[in-house]
């Protein structure tokens, strides 16, 4: 039997449509508006309905009744729309067109042998209607966190000193974290305030912490041991308060511990491919006396020089300028350029146009100030923080390296194994011994 089975499942799966049909999750999914409207979520398979709130009873009852297993339930960001979905999903084509077959006990007798049905995100159609839900999820959220940060109308009682507060939450909020020391976070990043304090006021009214989550006899008892302990704030692994904060609601399939608590280092996993990446990008380098863009360094310089008669290269070399005196330079020319004003004559102009007919009519565009006009601390600083060719500016190593062959003159310290003997003779030693003897005659 089971043997047929399989066979007629091969058969359906060979003969099926692979093309998936364009997913659309509306309000009503599946056009169930009566179910929509009920609290209560459906069995995929028969007419049994139970409590939202009762969610592993459905899974129970799914696996006992109808051998289905959903995996990851608790990425599913809305459950009862997702079951509404593949509801009627199941209606239209056979549950093996979409689930895996698990076989539990395939060694046994085929008669001792059940098949299980797993429903889960390797398929495509089943991980893009999760990511759609968490995505329409998200949006609400967001939309709920942009009113509430606009709520001018938000009353609440604080929690220790019973103060009554009318107006954005955030006085709230702020009362508490620097009169009370108790801080559940940036207003910003918290949603469904209301509520989130609610849920918080209900646990201390029972006279329970609300980081270990102790229970006391009395609420004297319970403020004694939050203050002592410094126990005012909340107990980050509870799950109970995820759904207040917006950043469990932000990646799909991760928590804000996994979120926080990943190594930015993990982007680079792959550094040949990443490199390769940045190569691909354009340079986008500007001239620097017209809008002229370039892909290339030698694009521009070429366009500088044939264009407005500026050569950097041969400025670069006549005037042996390291890389950080081509930055200066660069970011002197940007600043004078951007105030209308010759660099080499210093005359001012009303429009950007006029100085760059006076720069190349007067050829003062190839003639630099003197070095100290320009050579300047100020400088370092881009006029632009978007320039480019800050970027690309070459640097001469040669240069460099007798630089410092020049600076680093090496010093090499005397063998001070036998210090009596480095005392006999030592030069400062022998000198001192000879400014004596002098003396002495």
């Amino acid at each position: 039997m089971a043997a047929s089975q399989d066979w007629e499942a091969e058969e359906r799966k060979d003969h099926r449509d692979y093309i998936l049909e364009p997913l659309s999750l509306p309000e009503s999914p599946g056009g169930i508006s009566a179910e929509d409207e009920s609290p209560s979520v459906p069995c995929l398979f028969c007419e049994e309905y139970f409590p939202v709130s009762e969610q592993n009873q459905i899974l129970k009852h799914m696996i006992i009744e109808h051998k289905l297993v959903i995996a990851d339930v608790k990425l599913i960001a809305d459950f009862r729309r997702y079951l509404l979905y593949w509801k009627k999903r199941f209606t239209e084509q056979p549950i093996v067109d979409f689930c895996c077959i698990i076989r539990t006990n395939s060694e046994a007798a085929l008669e001792d042998q059940d098949n299980y049905f797993l429903l889960c995100d390797a398929l495509p159609e089943d991980r893009e209607v999760r990511e759609k839900l968490q995505q329409q999820r998200l949006k609400e959220i967001l939309e709920q966190q942009q009113q509430e940060r606009y709520d001018a109308d938000f009353h609440g009682i604080c929690m220790f000193c019973d103060r009554p507060f009318l107006g954005n939450r955030s006085v709230l909020l702020n009362h508490m974290a620097n009169d009370h020391a108790f801080n559940i976070g940036l207003p910003d990043n918290i949603v469904h305030c209301k509520e989130f304090l609610n849920v918080l006021q209900k646990k201390l009214d029972s006279f329970q912490c609300l980081y270990c989550e102790k229970t006391f006899r009395d609420k004297n008892k319970l403020k004694d041991h939050m203050r002592k302990k410094q126990h005012r704030r909340i107990n980050a692994k509870n799950q109970e308060y995820d759904r207040f904060y917006i950043i469990n609601y932000l990646e799909f399939g991760k928590s804000w511990e996994q979120v926080q608590s990943e190594d930015d280092r993990e982007l680079f996993h792959n550094q040949e491919e990443d490199w390769s990446d940045w190569e691909e990008h354009p340079v986008c380098a500007v001239c620097l006396f017209c809008e002229k863009q370039t892909d290339t360094t030698e694009k521009l310089y070429v366009h500088m020089e044939e264009a407005h008669g500026f050569n950097l290269l041969k400025i670069k070399s006549e005037h042996d300028l390291n890389f950080y005196q081509q930055v200066k330079l660069v970011n002197f020319i940007r600043r004078q350029i951007h105030q209308c004003q010759c660099y080499k004559c210093e005359k001012k102009f009303q429009l950007k146009k006029e100085l760059i007919h006076h720069l190349e009519d007067s050829t003062h565009i190839a003639v630099l100030p003197d070095r100290s006009v320009w050579d300047q601390p100020q400088y370092y600083f881009p006029t632009y923080e978007n320039d480019t060719l800050l970027c690309t500016l070459s640097d001469n190593e040669d240069e460099l390296t007798a630089e410092k062959l020049r600076e680093n003159i090496p010093v090499i310290s005397e063998d001070v194994s036998n210090i009596e003997a480095l005392k006999q003779s030592s030069v400062l030693n022998q000198l001192l011994r000879e400014e004596l003897n002098n003396i002495e005659t």
